[in-house]
């Protein structure tokens, strides 16, 4: 049986901007700006963005930290009614978090040509050989979750160049 969303396209938009404050937050602080949050029957109840730099931790995801929040929340590591909501289409390892923590439904913004497992370069979401399986959509926002990313890394490649000519 084929899942289908629950939410209305309103309250997908709604939840994808909050996910894109939360990625705001990572750019205020110089790391790459993804954001993500983990919302049960209509509330936010966790909350993440990128922190590797600051961290220095591989698994400092914007979606680690919501669903660390969430499960925290919850006081379960079942997030069976929840959706998940990232401005960036999951990496493998944010992928397998979902997974084992039966986050119910995925929404993304902008897809990963480089590493996205949502459904870019496989869908390990939806994949049937796991014991637990999500809905996924992606492209909501596309363009400015893109857009996002599109100038943060522009103007990181802006910065070396001006500190290379001054040198």
């Amino acid at each position: 049986m084929e899942r289908v969303s629950q939410l209305t396209e309103e309250e997908k938009l709604f939840f994808m901007q909050e996910a894109i404050s939360e990625a705001n937050k990572a750019k205020a602080v110089e790391e790459v700006p993804i954001g993500a949050v983990v919302v049960y029957r209509g509330e936010i109840i966790g909350r993440g963005y990128n922190l590797r730099e600051h961290s220095q931790d591989a698994t400092s995801h914007a979606e680690m930290f919501a669903i660390r929040a969430a499960c925290k929340e919850l006081e379960s590591w079942r997030l069976e009614e929840c959706q998940l909501f990232v401005t960036l289409e999951p990496c493998p390892m944010c992928s397998g978090g979902m997974i084992l923590s039966r986050i119910e439904e995925v929404y993304f913004g902008a897809y990963d040509p480089k590493g996205g497992t949502a459904g870019t370069l496989m869908n390990l979401l939806t994949d049937e050989r796991f014991n637990h399986r999500a809905y996924v959509e992606g492209g909501i926002l596309e363009e400015e979750c893109g857009q996002l990313l599109t100038n943060f890394f522009r103007e990181i490649r802006a910065r070396k160049k001006k500190t290379s000519q001054n040198d």
